[in-house]
C-alpha cells in the first residue's frame, strides 16, 4: 500500500543540482518572501479573524475561504524559506576560459548564431537566453571553451556541430 504524500513532500528536490540560482533570483525570492510574511498574510489573517466573529464555521462561506487562502499563502512561505535554505548562489567568475555555472555562451549551432546563459533549472527559460546546465545542450557546453569545435546529438536525434565562439 502506497502512503499519501503531501504537496509540499513531492515538491522537495533530490540532490543539490535543483538549488543552484543566480545572486538576483534569491533576492527576487526573498523580496517575494518579506511581501507574502508581512502584507499578504497579515490581510488574510484580519479577514478570518472578521470571519470568526460571523458565527457558525460551517456554513460560513467567509470563513472557509480565508481559512483556504491563509493555508495557500503558508504552503508558498514554507516553499520559499526551503528554498532559500537550500539555494547554492552560482559565482559567475569572469576570468574562467571554460563554460560552467553563470557563464554566457555564444555559438554557432546549425549555422545559426545563440547566446545563452547556463543557469540552474529553476532560472531556466530558453527563450530568454537561460538554459539549465542540466539540459542536453547545457551539458554539451559545460567544461568547453572559445573555439572549441564538437557534434551536439540533440534529443530529437539530430546531430549537429557546435563551434564556441565566446565565453563570458
Amino acid at each position: 500500500m502506497r502512503l499519501p504524500q503531501r504537496r509540499s513532500q513531492m515538491m522537495v528536490k533530490h540532490g543539490p543540482e535543483s538549488d543552484h540560482l543566480t545572486p538576483e533570483a534569491l533576492e527576487r525570492l526573498k523580496n517575494t518572501l518579506h511581501t507574502l510574511e508581512k502584507i499578504d498574510r497579515p490581510k488574510i489573517v484580519v479577514d478570518l479573524s472578521h470571519a470568526l466573529t460571523l458565527g457558525d464555521f460551517s456554513e460560513n462561506a467567509e470563513y472557509q475561504d480565508a481559512k483556504a487562502r491563509l493555508s495557500r499563502i503558508d504552503g508558498r512561505i514554507f516553499g520559499l524559506k526551503e528554498r532559500i535554505k537550500n539555494a547554492i548562489v552560482i559565482k559567475r567568475n569572469g576570468s574562467a576560459d571554460s563554460i560552467q555555472l553563470g557563464s554566457t555562451v555564444k555559438f554557432n549551432l546549425a549555422g545559426k548564431e545563440k547566446t545563452y546563459e547556463i543557469l540552474g533549472p529553476q532560472e531556466a527559460n530558453p527563450t530568454r537566453g537561460k538554459i539549465s546546465y542540466l539540459s542536453p545542450l547545457g551539458a554539451a557546453l559545460i567544461g568547453k571553451k572559445a573555439g572549441e569545435k564538437f557534434g551536439y546529438a540533440s534529443p530529437d536525434g539530430a546531430t549537429n556541430l557546435i563551434e564556441i565562439l565566446e565565453v563570458k
